[in-house]
């Protein structure tokens, strides 16, 4: 096939939590149909931003109510919408520690209180564990010990350089960073799976082609890139 490499790329703004996913399944887009594909992976809340504050982008990829909400103020086209991939939260500690026991969700709320620091995101994994820890009734013990990671900073990251003993974040973001070991997903009863949607933004010159590459995130051939990124196609 030929590529056309005069064509303008397609711009796509997201989270961190499918800056892999959308990577690979770019690359492959790109191969396939010889339309350019420039992924930008940010914090969710600044992509948000940056949609809602009229930035030219063509596609953007973010939770899914993140993405309801955009579409609710006009910056997104909201018949475009399209679920690409569900996310667990996972735990992971430093390479080689000890690993402690995440079964059930008294054996998570004794990790939590036994940890020396605890990470999170601000992302929907970041909100899930604060309510859970308000739930718990932890605020108060926890607060000098929690540490939030930045935006577009991955929980993983602070792990592996022994700033976070515990961390918690979305599977996908926790999967390919080096110097940790994942331990698991929280179990079922204290789950939160986020849903991550994409959708044509209002500011995009480029719908056509825009739409086209929505089909290929929502396609069968882009599973097996969904479950090699820690997702689930949805």
């Amino acid at each position: 096939m030929t590529t056309d490499t005069s064509s303008a790329p397609l711009t796509v703004i997201s989270s961190m939590a499918t800056r892999h996913v959308l990577t690979q399944l770019a690359e492959a887009y790109e191969r396939e149909s010889g339309q350019r594909v420039s992924i930008m992976s940010i914090g969710g809340v600044d992509a948000a931003r940056r949609v809602q504050g009229g930035e030219a982008f063509d596609v953007v990829v973010l939770a899914a109510d993140a993405l309801e909400r955009l579409a609710q103020g006009g910056h997104v086209a909201a018949a475009s919408r399209v679920d690409v991939a569900r996310s667990h939260v996972a735990v992971a500690i430093k390479q080689g520690e000890p690993r402690c026991d995440i079964r059930s969700e008294s054996a998570v709320r004794d990790a939590v209180l036994r940890a020396r620091t605890i990470g999170y995101s601000t992302g929907p994994s970041g909100t899930h564990i604060l309510g859970l820890i308000r739930r718990w009734e932890l605020a108060d013990a926890v607060a000098s010990r929690s540490v939030e990671a930045p935006p577009g900073v991955p929980v993983g990251r602070l792990v592996a350089e022994g700033k976070v003993e515990l961390g918690f974040q979305q599977l996908s973001e926790l999967v390919h960073e080096p110097g940790i070991d994942v331990i698991g997903t929280l179990p079922s009863t204290i789950q939160a799976v986020t849903v991550f949607s994409a959708g044509i933004c209002a500011s995009s010159r480029q719908q056509d082609k825009a739409e086209a590459f929505l089909k290929h995130l929502t396609s069968k051939a882009a599973d097996a890139a969904k479950i090699g990124n820690g997702m689930e196609p949805v």
